[in-house]
């Protein structure tokens, strides 16, 4: 499994790795949601995950611009992982095109859960 964490701060995005490679999944880093969106261009990921307060681009607009995408890339598993604990947050990022939220600091089980329940939606539910 090819993952993309995109999260200015490199201790989250090392957190998040340890976690990864205890499942044994590829973790690519990107510090911006511009550097983010390069990097869905030239590579293959299973998932996103993205940060949403990041100097630059935030991860909203960088979600809406990979959804506006014309290609197959466009329906990548985005999940939102944010400090932010706005009241409607969670709402807001599903309408604007995320697939799920979660929010730190992330526990290993439900990083687990999530991409599990997203990666078995987009095979149509084959686990396997």
């Amino acid at each position: 499994m090819n993952v993309l964490f995109v999260e200015d701060d490199p201790m989250n995005r090392r957190v998040v790795k340890d976690m990864l490679d205890v499942a044994g999944a590829n973790m690519t880093g990107a510090e911006s949601a511009e550097r983010g969106l390069q990097l869905i261009e030239e590579q293959d990921f299973d998932i996103v995950l993205m940060d949403l307060r990041m100097p630059g681009m935030d991860g909203i607009e960088a979600i809406r611009y990979l959804r506006a995408r014309a290609d197959a890339k466009s329906k990548l598993p985005v999940i939102v992982v944010t400090a932010d604990t706005a009241v409607d947050l969670r709402d807001y990022c599903l309408r604007e095109g995320a697939d799920e939220v979660l929010f730190k600091p992330v526990a290993m089980d439900s990083l687990f859960d999530a991409i599990g329940r997203l990666l078995a939606r987009r095979s149509g539910g084959m686990i396997g």
